[in-house]
């Protein structure tokens, strides 16, 4: 090989080796910037600015100096890819003392309301009485919470079904709009819990021979609401019954009442309708359903149980690990099917018979499941970063 051959080969090499070099600090580069991460966290209700190195939602946390614990809700999830610009949202989770109906516990929360509180509890708004304005931070008292209840009122020969949120007799007979006079007798104590479906006899005492009051009942009126699911009932509006005022005039002979005739009949309270909306809307039929639109119905079948979209980022979460929200997801070594994985999926034919392909039949089996074992979402979800299985 002749020199200059030589030196043209050592030139080529020369550049072989430049572009090598130049290749690898252009994909480290490459690489570095796909790994830089500027994102907006929201903590605690507080927006952090975080930028640093990572792939995942944990290792961007983890440059922010933010710590999650396993109570903690994080979406999305840890384990989940992260976008230069996304949004996370962190929880941390803490302990509140809560009386509902007077049975008093201790739970896990990443609320930071009252009424966040509440929700996480699966309790609808409008249905309860809280010892704190809904809007309210979590101090470190305990919350009491009142929920809704049926009261079967048997007074003045009618018998009235109100309900009410009140925590005693008292309040829950004020609520249904019940005007105790004097002398009248309660069949149970005004200062007795008030419970679901409780019964109470109101006896009427004697009253001036020439005013009478006495207890107007309620209407009820039933309205269709196809955005309900067929089985769903929801007062909007509570009754309240009226009061009607009588004045008589009073014929006495030789001291004693042997008639009397009616002077005024006068409503002094009008009563208020009871409002009750009835679900009309079948469950979904078709198998052919995205995990997207699933997500969509599971969100709008969990707000119609009173959980938030707090309660949903945790059911998000959830069902995203166990199937990804597919209608036939199938576990071959366990035997778990659909998007709650039921375990055998045929469980869900307690809820219907096309559990094998009805997203909403398996979504309503995967709430129920879980408000029974859980009581919310964010309780299963907690339970599952532990055991990995819920």
């Amino acid at each position: 090989m002749s020199t200059a051959a030589r030196r043209g080969r050592g030139r080529l090499g020369a550049h072989v080796a430049q572009g090598t070099v130049l290749a690898l600090v252009v994909g480290a580069t490459s690489a570095f910037a796909v790994l830089h991460k500027e994102v907006v966290v929201d903590v605690d209700g507080e927006l952090v600015q975080v930028e640093g190195f990572g792939r995942t939602v944990g290792q961007v946390l983890a440059a922010g100096d933010i710590e999650v614990g396993e109570r903690d809700l994080v979406a999305p999830a840890v384990d989940e890819l992260v976008g230069k610009g996304e949004q996370i949202v962190v929880r941390h989770a803490r302990q509140l003392d809560v009386a509902v109906d007077g049975q008093e516990k201790r739970v896990w929360t990443t609320a930071l309301t009252v009424g966040e509180a509440v929700d996480s509890l699966g309790l609808r708004d409008g249905e309860v009485r809280l010892s704190a304005s809904r809007s309210s931070s979590l101090g470190r008292g305990t919350l009491h919470v009142s929920t809704q209840k049926t009261i079967h009122l048997v007074v003045d020969g009618q018998v009235i079904d109100g309900v009410s949120s009140g925590s005693t007799v008292r309040e829950a007979l004020r609520d249904i709009g019940l005007v105790l006079n004097e002398g009248d007798q309660v069949s149970v104590p005004l200062d007795a819990a008030a419970v679901d479906g409780l019964a109470v006899l109101v006896t009427r005492g004697e009253q001036s021979g020439e005013v009478v009051t006495e207890t107007l009942p309620f209407e009820t009126e039933e309205i269709e609401d196809p955005k309900l699911l067929k089985g769903m009932r929801v007062v909007t509006q509570a009754g309240r019954a009226g009061v009607r005022t009588t004045t008589y005039e009073l014929e006495v002979v030789g001291g004693v009442v042997v008639g009397r005739r009616v002077v005024t009949s006068v409503v002094t309270t009008e009563p208020v309708k009871q409002v009750v909306k009835i679900g009309t809307s079948d469950l979904p039929t078709s198998s052919n359903v995205s995990p997207g639109t699933a997500q969509a119905l599971g969100k709008e079948m969990a707000a119609a149980r009173g959980w938030g979209d707090d309660q949903f980022a945790c059911l998000l979460a959830l069902w995203n690990k166990e199937s990804g929200w597919r209608v036939n997801a199938h576990n071959k070594s366990s035997g778990a099917y659909g998007i709650p994985q039921a375990l055998p999926g045929s469980k869900m034919a307690s809820v219907g018979a096309d559990w094998r392909t009805n997203p909403a039949t398996q979504i309503t089996w995967g709430l129920n499941y879980i408000k029974s074992r859980y009581k919310t979402p964010c309780g299963a979800w907690a339970f599952f970063t532990q055991k990995h299985w819920y």
